[in-house]
């Protein structure tokens, strides 16, 4: 077998990752980035599989440890007594919420390629991964604090997907638009005040009931 290359490996991780930025992975060249890097397409092959393979290597891992951090927030908050996850909830999310948002710029460049030139791989649809981890500790949260809103039709589960999708979709156009990081932590915090005041409607339908027959009334 063919000793490599020293120092290959990174420089085609470092060309590929600009390539894909500029193009997206559907227009992206291995020819370009091996030029750019120094070497052959045939090392590419060798090394990554194929393109989407060299795109995997870039964002595979950074994805998944997003998913564990995610993970593992949700599940510390899912171990707490359930008679004190509804006082402490909210400000649990805004903490877990200030994790993941380190965690994202840390990792700028990896979730630009995942939310601008992911398109034509299994990553095109990534914040589903992630919003099927918000709804699946959502269901426990609503078991946790006697919300029977699903079992007496008032919502369904396809409703909280739906608003989960939508809240992710928001969180991160902070990449997209190219926020600093004090702006973004500003964001998140109008998004999560947003998005728990909606989420209300669904935990504690009772206080917004009385109402609904009189919309000159304002909900005290």
């Amino acid at each position: 077998m063919a000793k490599q290359k020293e120092g290959v490996y990174e420089r085609v991780l470092e060309c590929a990752e600009k390539e894909f930025l500029k193009k997206g992975f559907k227009d992206a060249s291995l020819r370009e980035i091996a030029k750019e890097a120094g070497t052959s397409t045939g090392s590419i092959y060798t090394r990554f599989g194929d393109k989407e393979g060299l795109f995997r290597e870039l964002a595979e891992p950074v994805l998944e440890e997003l998913k564990e951090l995610f993970t593992a927030i949700q599940e510390r908050f899912d171990q707490l007594e359930e008679d004190c996850k509804e006082s402490s909830m909210r400000s649990y999310s805004e903490n877990g919420m200030e994790k993941v948002l380190d965690y994202i710029y840390d990792h700028m460049d990896a979730f630009k390629l995942l939310l601008d030139a992911s398109y034509g791989t299994r990553f095109q649809n990534f914040l589903d991964e992630l919003v099927e981890i918000e709804v699946r500790y959502t269901f426990r949260y609503m078991k946790a604090i006697g919300c029977r809103t699903l079992e007496e039709g008032k919502t369904s589960g396809e409703f909280i997907h739906i608003a989960a999708t939508g809240y992710f979709s928001a969180m991160f156009e902070v990449v997209r638009h190219n926020m600093d990081r004090d702006q973004a932590e500003r964001y998140i915090d109008m998004l999560q005040k947003y998005h728990q005041a909606g989420f209300d409607t669904i935990f504690y339908p009772e206080k917004y009931e009385h109402g609904k027959d009189d919309l000159t009334d304002p909900i005290s």
